[in-house]
């Protein structure tokens, strides 16, 4: 059941924004919101500051994770979180998607956190059946984000992401976007439902660049040295650039194209399509051989 399906309610759902079913806890549903709720949670939080949305979110949502590239809002998650620590005792862990593409200065960001939030426990997920670069290589075949694009998100990101979901049995997860970064990001809710039930939020959704490099500064989080480079959002080596003056925080992501996002915020039917698609094409190649092998044998 989607935490965000539609359903007659009860008088009791109305009241109560939750659907439990029953009082057995043998058959109380997982985390599921009506849309009414939804929207009340979200007009609620809204006037709340992140801080104050991350006790809720440790309160209120069970295999609660926060999903990172150890960007700046993702920094600062981490650092607010470490400091609840001494009030909340639930301790939120990290999923890192290690594309085997990222910076050097990413990966050593990476290790300069583990040391500063030595308690934070980091899951790190790779492409399905790749290690390292040349293994990816080997596999996928060379610059495959050029050659077959949808393929390379699928690969890198959005797999490894739904296995990560789903190995750590994930129901919610604290992600680093907000309003000002454009884009499909202009109107982010602070808590959404993805297709599959995956409950995404977005702490902080109303600050802008400023108020993020603020705090990183002013609480000396470690950061990725390649901000002090004239880039904003860093993502991997092959899709990311610095910015001009004025330009959007994530106009350095993909550049010149009108692609946005990777894949892993996007509709999860998408890439079912996709997939769909991709094997549509391999067993048209392999009807395709088969037909030339049979050729041969009768020439």
């Amino acid at each position: 059941m989607s935490a965000y399906e539609e359903r007659p309610l009860s008088p009791r759902d109305s009241e109560s924004g939750y659907a439990s079913g029953s009082s057995s806890e043998a058959s109380i549903t997982e985390v599921f919101f009506t849309k009414p709720h939804l929207k009340h949670l979200n007009q609620q939080l809204q006037k709340l500051e992140p801080e104050d949305i991350l006790k809720w979110c440790i309160v209120s949502l069970p295999s609660l994770y926060q999903t990172t590239a150890f960007g700046l809002t993702g920094l600062v998650t981490v650092d607010m979180l470490a400091r609840l620590k001494d009030s909340m005792s639930t301790q939120v862990d990290l999923i890192f998607l290690d594309t085997l593409h990222h910076f050097k200065e990413t990966m050593s960001l990476v290790d300069k956190v583990q040391k500063r939030y030595p308690q934070v426990n980091l899951h790190v997920y790779k492409p399905q059946g790749a290690d390292n670069t040349e293994e990816f290589v080997r596999k996928y075949g060379e610059k495959l984000w050029e050659t077959n694009e949808e393929l390379y998100d699928w690969v890198a990101k959005v797999e490894p992401a739904q296995r990560a979901y789903s190995e750590l049995q994930v129901k919610a997860v604290l992600t680093g976007r907000r309003k000002s970064q454009g884009g499909k990001r202009g109107d982010l809710d602070i808590i959404e439902v993805d297709e599959a039930g995956l409950i995404k939020i977005n702490p902080l959704a109303n600050w802008n660049f400023g108020q993020v490099q603020d705090y990183i500064k002013r609480n000396n989080v470690p950061y990725n040295e390649l901000l002090d480079r004239g880039y904003k959002s860093v993502g991997d080596w092959h899709s990311t650039q610095p910015i001009k003056e004025g330009e959007d925080e994530r106009a350095g992501r993909w550049k010149g194209r009108a692609k946005t996002e990777c894949g892993i915020h996007n509709s999860r039917s998408k890439y079912a399509q996709f997939l769909r698609e991709q094997e549509l094409k391999m067993q048209e190649e392999a009807l395709r051989q088969a037909v030339e092998t049979g050729l041969k044998v009768e020439a």
